[in-house]
């Protein structure tokens, strides 16, 4: 592989350190995974200093950041992408802003002095802490993990409009009013999937979403 040299294992098991070497541009290599590869040795090299996972309706996104302590350098990560590079900065403190996923959905990530030489990176989302954000998606999505025919698939209900989401693509969907409540059905893979919203038989339980696929019902993925 064209950047394998660029790695060396160090004294400790399972560890891979990176020299000090500049960081290579994906676009000048042209075997795409000598590309990737290019990406990863880019984000080991870059110190990445914390990391966060955002679950969204067209997928989970990792998002990394890098930052250099003595050069005010700044690299923000999705899914292992570099979507900010600011190799020089005056001030080490401060915000970056980006987005994440299709929807393009607000984000910024923190960074604030705590003492010294240490600091502290916060991100927000959509204008929440990712905690609050995460709580609140609790309340107003609802996700299901299922394999079909051996694939894996992640599905999303999203509540307040009743789109559904598979492995981020939005799909197609039709919906009925039935006795006991309204049923969304959609196709996934040739196989017949549908998701029953029947109301509970206290006010206070509020509406409860199940997902059948072929008429079995899924277990809800734990937030």
């Amino acid at each position: 592989m064209l950047c394998s040299n660029l790695l060396k294992e160090s004294d400790d098991d399972d560890v891979i350190v990176s020299p000090q070497v500049d960081v290579i541009s994906p676009e000048l290599v042209s075997d795409d995974d000598d590309k990737q590869l290019c990406r990863q040795l880019n984000l080991l090299h870059d110190d990445v200093v914390a990391t966060w996972e955002v679950e969204l309706s067209d997928g989970v996104y990792r998002i990394e950041f890098a930052h250099g302590t003595t050069s005010g350098k700044r690299v923000v990560y999705i899914n292992g992408q570099e979507v900010i590079r600011k190799d020089w900065m005056f001030k080490l403190v401060g915000k970056e802003a980006f987005t994440v996923g299709g929807a393009n959905t607000k984000a910024n990530i923190t960074i604030e002095a705590v003492g010294g030489f240490t600091y502290e990176y916060t991100l927000q989302v959509g204008g929440r802490s990712l905690q609050k954000f995460t709580d609140q998606r609790a309340q107003t999505t609802k996700t299901w993990l299922l394999s079909v025919d051996g694939e894996e698939c992640r599905v999303v209900l999203e509540k307040d409009t009743m789109d559904v989401w598979c492995n981020g693509q939005k799909m197609d969907t039709t919906g009925e009013f039935v006795d006991d409540g309204t049923e969304t059905s959609f196709t996934l893979r040739e196989h017949e999937c549908c998701i029953k919203a029947t109301g509970g038989s206290r006010k206070k339980s509020g509406i409860a979403h199940h997902l059948l696929l072929d008429g079995e019902r899924i277990a809800a993925a734990s937030h």
